[in-house]
């Protein structure tokens, strides 16, 4: 398998120099760093388990990255230690103030949880049981199977809850 098809047709193909870097950037391969998830950080050369937890922790607490000297800053790197990621990475701004809610279904009480529009007293009242005898949900396609939801109301769902 070649690199470019390698790159192209997996998401989680960690990047080992600047060459592939920048080949994934002439595939038009970019990490949004301010939703990137610890996968996509760990796709990056010299980037450890440990950082990238710490960038995702910044950015779920609502710090927002603008350039690549923010991300320096952040990690207490040098600037040059980082600036040859920079063809991937994609900083995007977010209005954070209008974004929807969200939710972390493990941990929300009932009143949390029918504070999202879809979710009815009954149904935060099913999660929370279902939640207590099955253990906790992993993603989207396991609450929907544990709890029987239409793919309408998962679509409804899935931009209010975190797992």
């Amino acid at each position: 398998m070649s690199l470019r098809s390698r790159i192209t047709e997996d998401p989680y193909y960690r990047f080992k120099s600047a060459f592939e870097i920048a080949v994934a950037a002439d595939l038009g391969v970019r990490i949004d760093v301010n939703q990137a998830s610890v996968d996509d950080w760990l796709r990056l050369p010299g980037i450890s388990i440990h950082q990238a937890r710490q960038l995702v922790a910044l950015s779920q607490a609502g710090v927002a990255f603008y350039a690549i000297s923010d991300l320096a800053a952040a990690l207490n790197m040098p600037l040059p230690r980082l600036q040859w990621l920079a063809p991937v990475l994609s900083f995007q701004y977010y209005d954070r103030s209008s974004a929807l809610p969200s939710i972390a279904i493990n941990q929300a009480t009932a009143d949390e949880l029918i504070q999202i529009p879809q979710i009815s007293p009954e149904l935060a009242t099913e999660i929370i049981a279902e939640r207590e005898q099955g253990g906790k949900f992993t993603d989207l396609v396991n609450l929907q199977q544990r709890l029987k939801l239409s793919g309408e109301s998962i679509g409804q769902l899935m931009h209010y809850l975190q797992f």
